[in-house]
């Protein structure tokens, strides 16, 4: 008779096998160390998600083994669950989840120790995205005087880029005759989007590049160092808030990206156009981001009503059977989930 830690014990190792990622053989020797310490068969599906997602991110980077992970990786982690639009807590868990994993890689000499070092600290929580209201966006920008913080903060707004992305991006992505960045997933596939840059970026962005050290590949980067880390980011960001006495309002650098494509969703682009320049495969996880507005809301019911009310609506409504087969087949699978 098998114990029910056995029996999830066996069923994590099943599950494992069908991956096709970096540093399998240590993860399963992972989920036995979890075993050996009594873990509770829940935790097993939960780290191993958490792991698995993880790893999705590292490989998805170019990187094929768990000796090549670095903070970035934990970094772009966040901002990968950032952008599923999860609570901060599950976010901290499934962190939780990495970081254990990667202290136990590290004990036994496979992560560098520096990965963990100054671990990320998540606060503020905060459970439905939230874009920043037009009177702080203008505040903030009001007292952004240092050339580098501004143009950083510019073309966040502009571009709806991921921090992570911003911070990754060298001068050689940058096209100023196009206005334009080039964003890659992966510096091997070298397969991304392109971001377009505003007046207001682009005039932000060129005072910067006059100051900047030429020598650095980086668009941005800290003193003494080849590039920004997140949490210097992170730290400028901060003290912007605090000059514009915003950090009552609980903004956070992710914030710039919901402003972004709730703006421009607000100023009447469409949902579809807005997906492929958020870098969204899904068209859900932009609507997750893009908030209208009540006004525009208001503005769009009596567009459409006017056009009902005079009558000018063609055609025949029709019953689509494949469209009921699959709301159908969408709320059988949602019961299981």
């Amino acid at each position: 008779m098998y114990t029910q830690e056995a029996i999830a014990l066996r069923c994590a190792l099943d599950h494992l096998a069908g991956w096709d990622l970096p540093g399998k053989e240590h993860i399963e020797e992972y989920v036995r160390h979890m075993y050996r310490r009594n873990f509770r068969p829940r935790t097993y599906a939960s780290a191993l998600k958490a792991i698995y997602d993880f790893l999705i991110v590292v490989r998805d980077s170019g990187k094929n083994y768990l000796e090549e992970i670095t903070k970035k990786d934990i970094e772009a982690f966040i901002e990968h669950e950032q952008d599923r639009c999860m609570m901060l807590s599950t976010v901290r868990t499934r962190l939780h989840c990495v970081n254990a994993f990667l202290g136990y890689a590290m004990d036994a000499g496979i992560v560098k120790p520096d990965v963990l070092a100054r671990r990320i600290r998540l606060r503020k929580p905060e459970t439905l995205p939230r874009a920043m209201d037009p009177d702080d966006v203008k505040q903030l920008l009001s007292v952004i005087d240092n050339p580098r913080d501004r143009a950083m903060i510019m073309v966040l707004l502009r571009t709806g880029m991921r921090i992570g992305e911003l911070l990754s991006t060298k001068m050689l992505d940058l096209h100023i005759k196009d206005r334009r960045v080039d964003i890659y997933e992966s510096a091997k596939s070298r397969v991304g989007r392109v971001v377009y840059l505003s007046d207001d970026a682009m005039g932000a962005l060129k005072v910067w590049i006059a100051m900047r050290d030429v020598r650095n590949e980086f668009l941005f980067y800290a003193q003494g160092r080849k590039n920004m880390s997140y949490s210097t980011a992170h730290l400028i960001f901060v003290r912007c808030l605090t000059t514009a006495g915003l950090t009552h309002k609980g903004y956070s650098l992710h914030a710039l990206r919901h402003t972004f494509a709730s703006e421009l969703l607000n100023a009447g682009m469409r949902i579809e156009c807005l997906q492929p320049l958020m870098g969204h495969t899904s068209l859900d996880v932009t609507r997750r981001y893009a908030r209208l507005t009540d006004k525009v809301r208001e503005e769009e019911y009596f567009r459409a009503m006017t056009i009902i009310e005079r009558g000018e609506i063609d055609g025949h409504y029709r019953f689509d059977h494949q469209l009921q087969a699959f709301l159908e087949k969408k709320e059988l699978l949602s019961q299981y989930r």
